[in-house]
């Protein structure tokens, strides 16, 4: 028997209401924002997020349900990632549209960051013209499997662990610009302070490497193999 009319649209919405259940949970979305900077292990997502191990599977399970992400067992790990690009653009607009519509997160943020940074960050288009004039050196601060799924163009990996060790691989007498997952991570901010301290001129990227793809500009360039 055909679907009446109100059948079909029932059944529509309950599948757009799939995806709404699966992401109704904070720590579920900081998973996607977590792969979409690559793929990852249960147990270091669980780190990222604060998680145990367990509650995190069971997150990534209802994720997966919902055909958010997919999984492939290598060796003794289960390694998650974003079961298309789609789910990493749903993530960026479903973003978009808190921040436009919920006043507390840019005071959040600007509350945060007023006293962690203290500068503005430096805007996109002004950070591509320093480039181009060879005025500004570029750092990911983000763990190295991260920057090896993807990078910005010219970006020099410094993990934020590592950070005080290798300052002196940075190039001399160029102000340095330090991003990580997007605009409201803090490692890029850290890693500002450090460099301050150390009398280096330094300023914070809000983009990561999804917003930085999804304004079209130069995509994100993947390491070679046995790079960091």
């Amino acid at each position: 028997m055909d679907a009446t009319p109100r059948q079909f649209k029932d059944l529509v919405y309950e599948q757009l209401a799939r995806v709404g259940k699966a992401v109704s949970a904070p720590k579920r979305l900081e998973l996607l924002d977590l792969l979409g900077q690559g793929p990852r292990s249960v147990e270091a997502l669980a780190e990222q997020a604060s998680l145990s191990v367990a509650n995190t599977s069971q997150h990534l399970q209802v994720l997966r349900a919902a055909h958010l992400v997919e999984a492939d067992k290598q060796g003794l790990y289960v390694i998650y990632r974003l079961a298309a690009p789609g789910v990493g653009e749903f993530y960026l607009s479903l973003r978009q549209l808190a921040e436009d519509r919920f006043a507390e997160i840019d005071r959040a943020a600007r509350a945060y960051f007023s006293v962690h940074d203290g500068l503005e960050p430096i805007a996109a288009d002004e950070l591509a013209q320093r480039l181009h004039s060879g005025l500004a050196t570029v750092i990911d601060v983000r763990p190295a499997e991260e920057y090896r799924a993807g990078h910005l163009p010219g970006a020099i990996s410094l993990p934020l662990p590592e950070f005080e060790a290798r300052l002196a691989e940075l190039p001399q007498g160029r102000e340095v610009v330090a991003y990580c997952r997007g605009p409201y991570c803090v490692m890029s901010a850290k890693a500002v302070q450090l460099l301050r301290q150390r009398g280096i001129p330094a300023r914070r990227l809000e983009l990561g490497v999804v917003d930085w793809q999804a304004r079209s500009r130069q995509a994100a360039t993947a390491a070679p193999e046995g790079t960091s």
